[in-house]
């Protein structure tokens, strides 16, 4: 086959010469009809992505060991933009960035393949987003609300806990029949193993793909990564799926995507970032969407409501600067950011969420209505509580009312407290909510808030009260509210 493509090739006169070879990159003489994106075969199935269209020559970027062309070597165009394989048989597994299986488990044959560069669902394809995704997180899911077909950013500095947040989103869509996809780009190797090991030990792994271009891989690697993981997403979407994916971190996809850019000689610009590094990232966060009937009936002929890709970019920021380069354009982008802050890490306040410059710009929208009703005032009050601690400092004197608003708002904060991989449902989060509405929640003492919280979610998970309720029964409140007083009863 690929000795019939090659004479094909040659017949179009649409072949090449490599004249240089430097750092992945291959600089060759001809390929006249070679097109921005696409696939260039050379010997030994050596693959490269063409990234430069000059008048005299082409640059390709090479994905496999590049120490194996020569100069004055024959190339030739693929008439196809870069594909991965994919079916459904990718769950469970572990692929990297060109979608060849690396696990050690027993290899698939699979014969479909899709371009990794796409043009995003339309405005007419797209539905509002109005259903929950539960990330399992008290203050994501009671403050900052996640939509299917959402993008949501998380950002933070360093060891701060933004890869914890993400495995936890993943750990709490067990049984909800979502398809999770976790894109590790320029992670260390002994990161990435962590990471499965912890979706395997919560068996995450049934319906999760790994896709991978750790540090050791090459720049041109990681720069494909995500939009690997992004075609991923969108095939199990295509087939009526909700699907969620994880893209760890696109400030280092920034950093690879600089890194070819300044080898191409292509000109700097702010923080030596080529000037369409904009374009870099919404051109893949676009991509994520909640799409409708219409589109999917037009299309792939499936008959289901909507189907959605969920989007979670993670980006790394230097001592909390949200105002550099990357993570503006991300936020500008995204729907919302989950903002972590290192101080509040520090302070042993985990997950570290900066409720004040945290935000969800769907919001209500994809709520449960009662979670909607209770959480209302909560946000405000933590933020009060932030002011108002930092106020109370400098002062001595305070008044009862300042006093009891600052012994409520820390009550507050510790129960938004929550340990690694120990996920809430959402008539888990009913409870928190009626906890702190409840006449009771005064009289149980700051330092033993953690203490009655714990013993009461343990008490309703052994009660297994999910079986008992539906989310949408008109009289869950006073149904929880009722089970919550006779426990305080009990223990009190």
């Amino acid at each position: 086959m690929i000795i019939l493509l090659k004479l094909f090739c040659l017949k179009m006169n649409n072949f090449g010469i490599i004249n240089k070879i430097f750092d992945s990159i291959v600089e060759i003489i001809g390929l006249k009809n070679a097109k921005y994106g696409e696939m260039i075969l050379f010997s030994n199935n050596i693959k490269g992505i063409v990234f430069s269209l000059n008048i005299n020559n082409v640059h390709v970027v090479i994905l496999n060991n590049y120490e194996k062309l020569h100069q004055g070597e024959k190339c030739y165009c693929s008439n196809n933009i870069f594909q991965i394989p994919i079916n459904d048989k990718l769950i469970g597994r572990i692929i990297n960035s060109r979608g060849e299986i690396i696990d050690q488990k027993k290899k698939i044959e699979i014969n479909n393949y899709f371009k990794i560069e796409k043009i995003a669902p339309g405005v007419m394809d797209r539905e509002s987003v109005n259903e929950p995704l539960m990330t399992g997180i008290k203050s994501i899911d009671l403050m900052i609300p996640i939509g299917k077909g959402q993008r949501e950013l998380i950002i933070g500095d360093r060891q701060t806990g933004k890869t914890t947040i993400a495995i936890d989103i993943i750990i709490n869509q067990n049984n909800k029949n979502i398809i999770c996809i976790y894109v590790c780009i320029g992670q260390k190797i002994s990161s990435l193993i962590n990471v499965i090991n912890k979706l395997k030990k919560f068996n995450c792994l049934k319906y999760s793909i790994i896709v991978c271009a750790t540090a050791a891989d090459s720049a041109v690697e990681q720069y494909i990564a995500p939009y690997s993981g992004c075609t991923i997403g969108e095939y199990f979407r295509d087939k009526g799926y909700n699907c969620l994916i994880i893209y760890d971190d696109l400030t280092k996809h920034a950093w690879a995507y600089r890194q070819i850019s300044l080898l191409l000689k292509r000109p700097p610009g702010r923080e030596a970032y080529p000037g369409d590094v904009f374009y870099l990232h919404s051109k893949l966060l676009e991509r994520s969407s909640k799409v409708n009937n219409f589109f999917l009936k037009k299309n792939f002929k499936i008959d289901v409501k909507n189907s959605s890709l969920t989007a979670f970019p993670i980006i790394e920021t230097l001592e909390g600067d949200v105002s550099s380069f990357i993570p503006t354009n991300v936020i500008s982008i995204t729907d919302g950011q989950i903002f972590l802050d290192s101080n509040l890490f520090n302070s042993n306040i985990r997950p570290a969420i900066n409720v004040g410059l945290s935000v969800s710009r769907v919001g209500g929208a994809a709520q449960y209505k009662i979670i909607k009703k209770l959480s209302g005032e909560i946000r405000i009050m933590l933020a009060q509580y932030r002011e108002l601690e930092a106020f109370s400092k400098f002062s001595s004197d305070l008044d009862n009312d300042t006093k009891n608003q600052l012994e409520k708002g820390e009550k507050i904060s510790i129960l938004m407290k929550q340990s690694q991989n120990n996920v809430y449902n959402e008539y888990e989060l009913i409870i928190i909510l009626l906890i702190i509405k409840n006449i009771f929640f005064k009289k149980i003492k700051t330092s033993q808030v953690e203490y009655f919280e714990k013993i009461i979610i343990n008490y309703f998970r052994k009660f297994k009260i999910k079986k008992l309720l539906t989310i949408n029964d008109f009289n869950l409140e006073e149904k929880i509210n009722n089970l919550l007083n006779l426990f305080f009863f009990k223990s009190l």
